[in-house]
């Protein structure tokens, strides 16, 4: 019970009926402190603090993007999808890996799953592999291409989990123990 006290509010209280299938995470290649660039393209930014910052747009600007005012922040998979990012990676290379100046924190990790355990718990989003992904999986498990992501194919804080699917398997176990 305490863990779910300590989740911040992160829905949009005036949306209580918006239908939204799923959920992605990426990392925003910056700093630890969202830019005015992440607030433009994420739901929510966890900065390096564990701190969670609002973006511009609503969850409901997502349900349909046919308006072009919405959170643009995976190629081709912005209808009913609420993007969640870390704000860290600057500098960070895939291969050999190298996390750059401000690598992905442990802080950032944990905080990010409690976000994403409340939305998929409060929009109801079932925790799949095609329903709560990060960006690098979106091409293999959704079909949509993509221009190179690898956000996340590594952790930081985790050297022994790398590629993709065990990237996002972790995601999901770790969501799927704070429902």
């Amino acid at each position: 019970m305490a863990r779910r006290q300590q989740r911040a509010t992160v829905h949009d209280n005036d949306q209580y009926q918006i239908q939204i299938p799923g959920s992605l995470r990426q990392w925003s290649a910056g700093a630890y402190r969202a830019s005015d660039l992440d607030k433009e393209h994420y739901h929510f930014i966890v900065e390096g603090s564990g701190n969670v910052v609002r973006g511009d747009h609503t969850i409901a600007d997502n349900v349909s993007t046919a308006d072009d005012d919405y959170a643009a922040h995976t190629r081709g998979c912005n209808t009913g999808s609420i993007g969640v990012s870390l704000a860290c990676m600057a500098g960070a290379i895939e291969s050999p890996f190298h996390a750059g100046k401000y690598p992905m924190t442990e802080t950032q990790w944990h905080r990010a799953m409690d976000v994403i355990a409340h939305l998929a718990e409060f929009y109801k989003i079932p925790v799949t592999s095609k329903t709560i992904l990060s960006h690098a999986e979106v091409q293999t498990n959704l079909g949509i291409k993509q221009a190179g992501k690898w956000d996340f194919t590594r952790l930081p804080f985790a050297t022994n989990v790398i590629g993709a699917k065990a990237c996002g398997d972790k995601m999901r176990a770790d969501v799927k123990a704070r429902l």
